[in-house]
């Protein structure tokens, strides 16, 4: 391996120009980045991608440094996505005995470095048809439509802490939402189109979902929310599918209760399965993403669970987690 020259390893033009300087990969070792022949692997090894805004040597060679006592990396390489959002990624295969055990590491690594690390044992290709199933608050959209109507009807603060518990997994989702739906029991409907017509997207989600349709993937929503939200954030998106529950009106004002069956943990990835058959899309080609421990289930349902900004216990039990990018992020995880 020849040694690699870095006019600064806190510049990223220079790590960009080693990159490309060396397709093949570069790998940090005794001390030194080395240009790699070829970047081996085999059917055993797990992938690593590492992503962030203007990514420098520097950064990765933390990264190096931490994973060395624990697994081998044969260099990295630029992603062919790398660029294509503002975002340098690069991957590689890593060879280690357990790569469930290394993300309390990845995890420390991320937040010291403020960058996206994953490795993963295996990964849906981005060149053949896939589906995927996305929660909808807080993972497609930035707000929870619940605690919204809520503090339009000055019950913010009751309703929120219920929700906040719900999603830290400390109760269950059903009891939580027909608890928090009793709450709202005559909410004037009127008020509902007040939040649909100014719910922020989350950034990335459009590119996300571009890129996907441009390769033949289904998308679609499993949502605890409401249809009403929804159908709308659907619609807007131009997405296949989505699942919710009915908000129960009585007249022109909420009645506290939902309709039909809850869209619990068990339905969302029920969801999954259900689609998969339908669409005939082998689940090796399945990816499920929220943010809540109620997405867990379909999260480990699909091929790949992908934690979004989600809380502690969830990136802790996914597969893999995006932190700091947005959600077009999840492309990165995807084989060529």
């Amino acid at each position: 391996m020849n040694s690699v020259a870095l006019s600064s390893v806190h510049s990223h033009a220079a790590l960009i120009t080693a990159l490309e300087t060396h397709p093949a990969g570069i790998v940090f070792s005794g001390g030194q980045w080395q240009g790699t022949g070829a970047v081996s692997s085999d059917n055993n090894d797990a992938v690593i991608t590492v992503y962030a805004p203007a990514l420098t040597a520097w950064q990765l060679e933390k990264v190096s440094d931490a994973l060395a006592p624990v697994a081998t990396l044969s260099g990295f390489r630029l992603h062919a996505l790398s660029g294509k959002f503002h975002e340098t990624v690069v991957t590689g295969s890593i060879k280690t005995a357990d790569v469930p055990a290394l993300k309390p590491l990845l995890e420390k690594l991320a937040e010291s470095l403020r960058v996206d690390i994953v490795v993963q044992a295996a990964r849906p290709s981005l060149s053949a048809p896939g589906l995927l199933v996305m929660d909808m608050d807080s993972t497609i959209i930035q707000i929870e439509c619940i605690d919204e109507i809520a503090k339009l009807a000055g019950l913010g603060d009751k309703v929120a802490a219920v929700t906040a518990k719900a999603m830290r997994g400390e109760l269950a989702f059903s009891e939580s939402l027909i608890s928090r739906v009793a709450c709202l029991k005559g909410v004037p409907v009127s008020q509902l189109a007040q939040i649909r017509d100014s719910i922020p997207l989350m950034p990335g989600v459009v590119p996300l979902v571009s890129v996907l349709k441009e390769h033949g993937w289904k998308i679609a929503i499993a949502s605890g929310g409401f249809t009403y939200f929804a159908d709308h954030v659907k619609e807007r998106l131009g997405l296949d599918a989505a699942f919710s529950n009915t908000l129960k009106t009585d007249g022109d004002v909420l009645a506290g209760e939902v309709t039909g069956e809850i869209v619990d943990a068990e339905v969302k990835a029920r969801t999954v399965e259900s689609l998969a058959s339908e669409w005939q899309i082998p689940m090796s080609q399945t990816v499920a993403m929220g943010d809540g421990a109620n997405d867990l289930v379909m999260m480990a349902k699909a091929a790949l669970g992908v934690a979004c900004h989600a809380k502690p216990l969830v990136r802790e039990k996914a597969d893999t987690a995006i932190r700091f990018s947005g959600l077009h992020g999840m492309l990165y995880l995807l084989a060529d």
